[in-house]
């Protein structure tokens, strides 16, 4: 059986290494992706792992090197390694910024707030060599790799375009759903990204974790209308009272998942609260924090 450390060569011109960090957050672990030949981009360098450096580097072949090194999002899980990885390659690190780059006025004003909670996982020492935006193109001995900005499961989120394939880090994934924390994560932006993508003509996602999603439009549609249901879910709690906090709220709708995953189950809830209340259709009693009580607006 194929290590989960090797390279699988998904098509050519593409290969996938799976970083050794398992978990009910990351799934089989990390992919990073290889794209191209000769000289090559790498996409999501991973946590900061010796082991996982030394099977990036094993993958390339002789004569092979890293021309740049991509990052969708600055979490521990996708961004740490890229500045050893960088130091061993001599290949920039690229990236939207920072891990508070991108925040709407909304996430901004809650993050100085404070009380909101959050911050699960965010690498907050990251920085990339060149800041890159939506409609930048990457060129190299891989061709080109379109940059397309997709916020949501965090504000600096990007996702990459190439030949066809679209490499969409956390937004979308095929065994689970993204995990959606403010002031990181954001609910409007995660629908509006994948209402996009939806709309877009990629033949295949390679996501974050998880194996390929071969039905991209039809998966992102699925999202869309998975977290509009949660949205209704909440909306109808709400009608009903008492006034609840994103967690009494998880702990009544959630009730499909595992108690270890309530506090995520939480986050993604709060999410909603956010968004239901800067719509207007949502009153929280006083200043949103992570505890605040919610009532139907």
């Amino acid at each position: 059986m194929e290590s989960e450390s090797a390279a699988v060569r998904l098509e050519p011109g593409l290969r996938r290494i799976t970083a050794p960090n398992p978990s009910p957050m990351t799934f089989r672990g990390t992919n990073t992706y290889l794209v191209g030949e000769g000289e090559v981009a790498v996409i999501d360098p991973g946590p900061a792992d010796q082991r996982h450096l030394s099977a990036i580097l094993g993958a390339l072949a002789p004569g092979e090197r890293v021309g740049a090194i991509l990052v969708t999002h600055s979490h521990r899980d996708h961004a740490p390694l890229a500045r050893p990885l960088a130091d061993a390659t001599g290949a920039p690190v690229l990236a939207a910024g920072p891990s508070d780059w991108g925040r709407s006025p909304v996430m901004a004003r809650l993050a100085a707030a404070g009380g909101i909670g959050g911050g699960e996982g965010v690498d907050d020492g990251f920085a990339p060599d060149r800041q890159i935006a939506e409609g930048d193109r990457v060129a190299g001995g891989w061709g080109e790799i379109a940059v397309l900005e997709t916020p949501g499961h965090m504000a600096n989120h990007l996702s990459f375009a190439w030949e066809g394939a679209l490499f969409t880090g956390d937004l979308i994934m095929g065994w689970s759903t993204s995990l959606v924390s403010p002031p990181d994560g954001d609910m409007g932006a995660f629908l509006a990204s994948c209402r996009r993508l939806a709309g877009r003509a990629d033949r295949v996602y390679h996501p974050g974790h998880g194996d390929p999603v071969t039905d991209p439009q039809a998966r992102a549609a699925e999202l869309v209308a998975h977290r509009e249901a949660r949205e209704a879910q909440i909306l109808a709690a709400l009608a009903i009272g008492p006034p609840a906090t994103a967690a009494e709220l998880a702990a009544r709708i959630y009730t499909e998942v595992a108690p270890a995953l309530l506090p995520a189950a939480a986050r993604n809830v709060l999410a909603h609260l956010v968004d239901l209340a800067s719509r207007n259709r949502a009153a929280p009693d006083g200043a949103i924090t992570a505890g605040t009580r919610f009532s139907r607006a």
